[in-house]
């Protein structure tokens, strides 16, 4: 975030409307929200784990054991099961 002068990019209406509310102060105007990007969009991290998530499921569907799933990926049981139980769900709804 940067901080930009009023009158150097806002149409002079409008400067003298703001100017009714707040003057010589900063105020924050927030991104629309249909422009602002979902959670690790930006930055890959959605992406790193849906594959991470895909390669667990694609593991023990080739018969891995719940410990083994634990000990490569380093997460807890219960979220292995979490990631195993949503992808089993994709998969049954993608067949129908």
């Amino acid at each position: 975030m940067s901080y930009k002068n009023g009158k150097d990019v806002l149409p002079p209406s409008l400067l003298k409307q703001l100017q009714e509310y707040i003057q010589g102060e900063i105020i924050y105007i927030p991104k629309r929200e249909k422009k602002r990007a979902g959670w690790g969009e930006n930055n890959g991290a959605r992406l790193l784990l849906e594959r991470r998530n895909k390669e667990i499921y694609r593991q023990y569907k080739n018969g891995s054991k719940m410990v083994e799933l634990i000990q490569t990926f380093h997460l807890s049981e219960d979220s292995i099961r979490k990631i195993i139980g949503k992808n089993k769900e994709r998969a049954s709804n993608a067949t129908r």
